[in-house]
């Protein structure tokens, strides 16, 4: 016969084991914009899911290739919400004061179209064999007067991207029409792809809400 102590013990242990569950992990990788809205995605599924952004930025996908199996890790990883395009798609030059070395007329394209669709195949084959629910999140705007990037080539850029997401069932987070719509007062400064604070809230609340879709919750 047990004691009491031993059926605390047990009944505890049993609590653990089926409402305690850890919770459902959620890995984001991306760029600075990523970067901004994971504050908010983590305040908006606190207790709920799990979410970490891998360290560092994602740059382009060619630094993809390279550091993916180092951001997956040894970790199960219930959801994951990726993005690469546009450090892809902007043009550089090493004699540019601009941040970056961005020049959109003397400079070179970091990763042609082509290329560019190339790797994200490879991405994605990598991503799905983590068994993963996958989110692809569209590239957000490129305001005019961006001093690095061409407007419309996100639009061409993500165009690419859906040949891939579809061909590999991956679902689509289209936070490019997201930003399309957002007035120029949530953008940083004028010509500036990144977001104030407001902006960046509520693309983390779409990211948040499609993590959420993705898990059934």
């Amino acid at each position: 016969m047990k004691t009491p102590a031993a059926c605390a013990s047990l009944l505890l242990s049993l609590t653990v084991s089926l409402g305690g569950k850890d919770l459902p992990k959620a890995l984001l990788i991306g760029d600075s914009i990523s970067i901004g809205y994971t504050p908010h995605v983590v305040a908006a599924l606190k207790g709920k899911v799990d979410v970490k952004h891998h360290r560092g930025n994602a740059q382009h996908t060619g630094t993809g290739l390279k550091m993916l199996d180092r951001w997956i890790g040894e970790t199960q990883w219930d959801v994951i919400h990726f993005n690469w395009g546009l450090w892809d798609l902007c043009y550089r030059h090493p004699q540019s004061k601009a941040q970056g070395r961005r020049d959109k007329e003397r400079g070179t394209l970091t990763m042609s179209l082509a290329q560019y669709e190339k790797n994200l195949e490879q991405l994605a084959a990598r991503l799905k064999k983590t068994k993963a629910k996958l989110i692809w999140a569209h590239t957000t705007t490129v305001p005019k007067g961006e001093a690095g990037r061409k407007v419309g080539d996100d639009d061409k850029y993500n165009e690419a991207a859906v040949r891939v997401m579809k061909k590999h069932g991956i679902a689509i987070n289209d936070l490019n029409a997201l930003t399309d719509s957002f007035p120029p007062e949530l953008f940083v400064k004028p010509g500036d792809v990144h977001f104030k604070t407001e902006g960046s809230k509520k693309l983390g609340q779409a990211v948040a809400r499609k993590i959420t879709e993705a898990l059934g919750q």
